[in-house]
């Protein structure tokens, strides 16, 4: 299989899943002319949060602000958080981030890195975010919250948000949309989610999308099993109105 380089390459929610992140990039092999980018959530629930933070970091590759590391921003840098929220981060997978670091103690350049995260990267005919955008309001009028936990507003969206861009997404795990089994990615209306759930039992899934050659690489956690398959093999179409169903029978 022939390939275009240099490549542009947008791995899903690594969630401190150290050796699986290096066993997916060992795959996919980026140059030095390659640009990788990480859509959020490199820490919690996976026992190795502390080593992706520092690899990323030391690479200085590209990468947003998901909500994990929004929600520890939150704790560990406002003085009036309540235990309630801390406890909420703990158990959301907080516990094993704190866990991975020396002393349990989060150094001041992890904390910097965090908070100098965009939450979006315009590359021109591709969008990145973590989770979403709201549909009804601007690029100017989104926040940081709704750009990180965002989910059944913009997946149910009728029409592509942008006429030109495709939005590509982590955050939501795609075998939670309709129809789409583990391992799978999503596809909507103007968007593409890759989260195919590293850390959950029922899926193990770890997701590197090569752009350029629409390719995707991917390695499960639990099993050691490594696969690289074209894009039009692993997307599902996801049905908006299904998601509007769903929300509505959720409230």
């Amino acid at each position: 299989m022939s390939e275009t380089s240099p490549r542009r390459i947008v791995i899903g929610d690594v969630h401190g899943h150290y050796e699986g992140l290096m066993t997916l990039l060992e795959a996919i092999a980026p140059t030095s002319d390659d640009q990788i980018y990480f859509l959020g959530d490199l820490i919690d629930r996976g026992p190795h949060s502390s080593q992706v933070v520092n690899f990323v970091k030391r690479h200085n590759y590209s990468c947003l602000l998901g909500n994990h590391e929004q929600m520890l921003l939150n704790i560990l840098t406002n003085e009036r958080t309540s235990s309630p929220r801390m406890q909420a981060w703990l158990y959301s997978g907080g516990q094993a981030t704190v866990a991975s670091y020396h002393e349990a103690s989060i150094p001041d350049d992890h904390l910097d890195w965090f908070k100098s995260l965009p939450t979006y990267l315009d590359l021109g005919d591709i969008w990145l975010t973590h989770a979403g955008v709201d549909p009804s309001k601007s690029v100017t009028e989104q926040t940081a919250d709704q750009l990180c936990w965002i989910r059944e507003e913009f997946h149910s969206i009728e029409k592509p948000y942008f006429p030109d861009k495709l939005i590509i997404i982590g955050h939501t795990i795609t075998f939670t949309l309709p129809d789409v089994s583990p391992g799978k990615l999503a596809q909507g209306e103007g968007w593409l989610d890759i989260d195919t759930g590293a850390y959950h039992p029922r899926s193990g899934w770890l997701t590197g999308l090569d752009i350029t050659n629409k390719l995707v690489y991917q390695v499960n956690i639990f099993k050691d099993y490594l696969r690289t398959l074209p894009l039009e093999d692993v997307v599902i179409r996801v049905n908006p109105a299904k998601i509007k169903v769903d929300r509505r029978n959720h409230n």
